[in-house]
């Protein structure tokens, strides 16, 4: 039996507030070099997924880079160059970027579209958990993708091989702060979902997912953080009934999306 409309028990959205983090690196699709990343940024930022400066240098140039990054907002980070897997003997000049396999929308592009259904992913840093849920989001008609910018896997070749091609075809965007983005969601009609493994949240399986939602997954480790928790209209989860209570993120945000996507075929314009 479905529960009652969410309006029978919440009579608001609930407020939020903002949050930042931070990630780790990951393999491919480097290029390096001042005029290699200067040129990149100013041909086509939306290909690139971030740039990376060696940590202590300064340069005019280089604060060009960092400049224009920000204007772009492609992430920056500040990194040691002799872990990024460069190749020996590169003449980075103390600057190098990770091109992405997809092409990054900027947030007010992607809600431009209004999407009826938006995945938010807090946190992924696996890149093939990243590929598997984006493979998933495509197949479930979750066509709109949010990913953290810190603390997140880059879109690169092992994300696009574990995707079986599907972020190509995903409209994606990252963003610095995901609760407010959550909070412009929330403002423009949507209802958010957090998925949790916690046995008193609601189940998947009595939940209305009707109307304009977002359905947030959490980082592998420690699931969804606390601010962007605090942001969710509704906890759900994966009701288990066996000993074992933990599901890997990409087979739990692939559970979750699909159960949606049946409910919303089932009932098209019921709202309960």
């Amino acid at each position: 039996m479905k529960t009652p409309h969410r309006d029978a028990y919440t009579p608001e959205k609930k407020k939020c507030t903002a949050h930042p983090a931070e990630t780790p690196p990951d393999d491919s699709g480097l290029l390096w070099g001042i005029n290699a990343v200067a040129e990149a940024l100013r041909g086509n930022p939306r290909s690139l997924s971030e740039i990376l400066i060696e940590k202590g240098k300064a340069g005019a140039r280089l604060q060009e880079i960092i400049d224009a990054a920000r204007e772009a907002e492609v992430r920056l980070r500040f990194v040691d160059m002799e872990r990024v897997g460069l190749p020996s003997g590169s003449r980075h000049q103390g600057v190098a970027a990770r091109q992405s396999e997809a092409e990054l929308l900027p947030l007010a592009e992607l809600l431009a579209a209004e999407p009826e259904r938006v995945l938010l992913l807090d946190s992924i840093q696996d890149p093939r958990n990243l590929g598997s849920i984006l493979r998933s989001a495509l197949a479930a008609g979750f066509g709109s993708v949010i990913l953290t910018s810190e603390r997140s896997s880059p879109l690169t070749g092992t994300v696009a091989r574990a995707s079986a091609g599907a972020s190509a075809h995903l409209r994606i965007s990252r963003v610095v702060n995901l609760a407010e983005t959550l909070r412009q969601l929330k403002d423009s009609g949507y209802w958010i979902y957090g998925t949790v493994a916690e046995s008193e949240a609601q189940s998947v399986y009595q939940t209305d997912f009707s109307g304009r939602i977002g359905i947030v997954i959490g980082s592998e480790g420690t699931g969804i953080r606390p601010l962007v928790r605090k942001c969710c209209d509704f906890l759900v989860t994966i009701p288990m009934p066996g000993a074992f209570n933990s599901l890997n993120a990409s087979v739990a945000a692939a559970l979750v999306m699909f159960e949606a996507a049946r409910e919303k075929t089932a009932q098209p314009a019921a709202r309960r």
